[in-house]
């Protein structure tokens, strides 16, 4: 049977959650020093609730000029349908997925616990590991060599 990338291989792992709860300024606050356009949102248990994005935020102008509302809570901003995907779901679906949309990262999900995301960065990689290109990890500094396993 031929080889077909999954997202659990090329996906981040290590992600900055907020908690529904949280006060929206504070996680404005943790975009902006983190550099991040959204961050998934979380249950205590690690089950995915939503997601909080830079354009979900804009609309605390829109609350602070017509409700002149006192500060709100993340779970009163965020987006609760969320597109996500499996770790086991093939990288050709995700790839399609953002083809067809508009976001650029997919949540993925085990059942119902958030266990990491993929971006169309990740893809990209993926391209180039799958044609045997080095590949530069920022992580590392480094460029990291993977053989062609002759998918691409």
């Amino acid at each position: 049977m031929a080889y077909i990338p999954k997202t659990k291989e090329f996906m981040e792992k290590k992600l900055f959650t907020l908690d529904p709860d949280m006060d929206v300024y504070n996680a404005i606050d943790v975009l902006i020093t983190r550099g991040i356009n959204s961050a998934a949102v979380v249950d205590k248990r690690g089950n995915l609730v939503g997601i909080l994005s830079e354009k979900d935020c804009l609309l605390t102008l829109i609350g602070e000029v017509y409700d002149n509302l006192p500060g709100r809570t993340v779970s009163a901003y965020m987006t609760r349908d969320v597109k996500t995907i499996s770790p086991e779901t093939d990288i050709f679906v995700a790839a399609d997925t953002f083809l067809k949309n508009s976001f650029r990262r997919l949540l993925v999900v085990d059942h119902d616990r958030l266990v990491g995301q993929i971006t169309r960065k990740d893809l990209l990689r993926a391209i180039m590991k799958l044609k045997g290109r080095k590949v530069y990890n920022p992580i590392s500094g480094d460029y990291e060599q993977e053989s062609n396993i002759g998918l691409l």
